[in-house]
C-alpha cells in the first residue's frame, strides 16, 4: 500500500513486510526544506502513530535528497531518537549523528534560572581569584626588584622611559583641558553661592582644598586609568594572540621582569607628575573664573592660597598618585596576562581592566579620605 500526499509532492510512503515478517515503512522521495514547506505537518501526522511501534523497521534508503530540515522533521517524529532499525545511506546517518550530537550538547547545559545569591558567590569567587592574582603579581614583582638592585645592569630603562613617555608626557595634553575646565566649573559654582553670603574670600579655600586634596588626584587618576590603563591591556592582550608571550617564555625572558615592572615603576613615577600638573591647571581655570566672578586678582590669589592651603594636602594628594598609579599598572597587567588567544577575550579583558580601575580608584580616594580625615584641614 502506497500515499501519496499531492500531484506535485516526491515524498512517498509505503507499507511492507521484512525478512523477518516485521511491519516495514519505505520512505522515498526528497526530504528538503522546498518538499517540507507545506507538508511538515500532514507528514507528522502520518508517520506519529506509527514511530510508537517498537517492532517497526524504517528503511530510508529510497531518498534521493536529504537536508537539515528534512532529518530533524524525522528526528523529532521518533522522539529525538533514532528507532531500533532502520537502514540509512551514509550520507544521511551523517546528517543524524550531527544532530544527534548538537542536542547532547545542549542538553548538557541546564537553564538555570536567576539566582541573586548564587549571582554574588559567583561574583565573589571570580573577584577573590583576580585578589589573588593581583597579590602574586605583586610579589613576583618584588622579588624582581630584589634582583634588580643586586643586578643593576639589568634594570630595563628603556622600557621605563617608554612608559613614562606614553603615560606622562602623551598625557599631559588631556588632563590639562579636563583639569581646566574642572577648575573653571568649581569656581563658578562656588562663586554663585558664595556671593549670597558676601563670602568671596572663600573660594580660594574651597578651591584650593577641593583640588589639590581630591580634584586633581581622582581626575589624573581615572584619565590615566582609562587611557593608558586600557593601552598596557590591550598591548598583552595582542601579545597573548600573536604569541609573543609564548615566545618570550621559550626564550627565557620574564614577563614580569621586562613587560610588567616597567609599567608599574613608570606609571608610578608619571602619575605624581601628573596630578601636581592636573591641579595646577584645575587652579589656573579657577583662578580665571573667580577673576571674571568676584574680582579676585590672580596675584591676591596666589599669595592667600598658601595661606589657606596647608601644604600636608599637596602631600596626600601626591601620595594618592603613587598609589593609584601603582595600582592601575597592577590591575591592566593582571588582566592583560589573563586574556586568552583569541579577539573577544581581548575586549572583555580591556573593558574589565579600566572598570576595575576606576573603582579600585574611587576605592582607593575614599580610604585616603578616611585615614586623612583630621589631616591638613585646620
Amino acid at each position: 500500500m502506497s500515499s501519496n500526499y499531492d500531484s506535485n509532492s516526491s515524498i512517498l510512503i509505503r507499507h511492507s513486510l521484512s525478512d523477518t515478517g516485521a511491519p516495514k515503512l519505505i520512505l522515498s522521495g526528497n526530504f528538503t526544506l522546498n518538499e517540507l514547506e507545506k507538508r511538515s505537518q500532514l507528514l507528522s501526522t502520518e508517520l506519529s502513530p506509527l514511530a510508537s511501534k517498537s517492532n517497526l523497521h524504517w528503511d530510508l534508503t529510497g531518498i534521493k535528497q536529504m537536508d537539515d530540515t528534512g532529518a530533524l522533521l524525522l528526528w523529532r517524529i521518533w522522539g529525538e531518537h533514532q528507532p531500533p532499525f532502520i537502514k540509512l545511506r551514509r550520507e544521511h546517518e551523517k546528517i543524524f549523528n550531527r544532530i544527534e550530537n548538537t542536542i547532547a550538547i545542549s542538553q548538557l547545559r541546564p537553564q538555570v534560572r536567576f539566582n541573586p545569591i548564587r549571582a554574588l558567590g559567583e561574583t565573589s569567587i571570580v573577584a577573590w581569584g583576580h585578589l589573588v592574582g593581583i597579590i602574586t603579581l605583586t610579589g613576583q614583582l618584588l622579588l624582581d626588584t630584589k634582583y634588580l638592585f643586586s643586578h643593576p645592569s639589568r634594570t630595563p630603562w628603556r622600557e621605563i622611559s617608554a612608559t613614562l613617555f606614553r603615560t606622562g608626557a602623551q598625557a599631559l595634553g588631556i588632563t590639562a583641558l579636563v583639569g581646566f575646565l574642572i577648575g573653571i566649573v568649581l569656581s563658578y559654582l562656588s562663586s554663585k553661592q558664595l556671593q549670597t553670603y558676601g563670602a568671596d574670600i572663600f573660594i580660594i579655600n574651597i578651591l584650593g582644598i577641593s583640588i589639590i586634596r581630591e580634584l586633581g588626584p581622582m581626575l589624573a587618576a581615572i584619565l590615566v586609568a582609562g587611557r593608558s590603563g586600557s593601552s598596557m591591556t590591550a598591548q598583552l592582550g595582542v601579545m597573548r594572540v600573536t604569541e609573543e608571550l609564548d615566545a618570550l617564555a621559550v626564550m627565557g625572558i620574564p614577563h614580569s621582569l621586562r613587560l610588567i615592572l616597567p609599567k608599574v615603576i613608570g606609571l608610578s613615577i608619571a602619575m605624581p607628575l601628573l596630578v601636581i600638573w592636573t591641579s595646577s591647571i584645575a587652579l589656573m581655570g579657577g583662578m580665571v573664573s573667580a577673576e571674571i566672578q568676584l574680582g579676585l586678582g590672580y596675584q591676591f590669589f596666589l599669595n592667600k592660597l598658601s595661606d589657606v592651603v596647608p601644604i600636608a594636602n599637596l602631600w596626600i594628594g601626591l601620595g594618592k598618585g603613587v598609589v593609584c598609579g601603582i595600582i592601575v599598572a597592577l590591575i591592566s597587567c593582571h588582566f592583560g596576562l589573563k586574556i586568552k588567544s583569541n579577539t573577544e577575550s581581548l575586549g572583555e579583558g580591556t573593558t574589565t581592566s579600566v572598570v576595575t580601575a576606576i573603582t579600585t580608584v574611587i576605592i582607593i580616594d575614599a580610604i585616603f579620605a578616611i585615614i586623612f580625615a583630621n589631616v591638613g584641614l585646620i
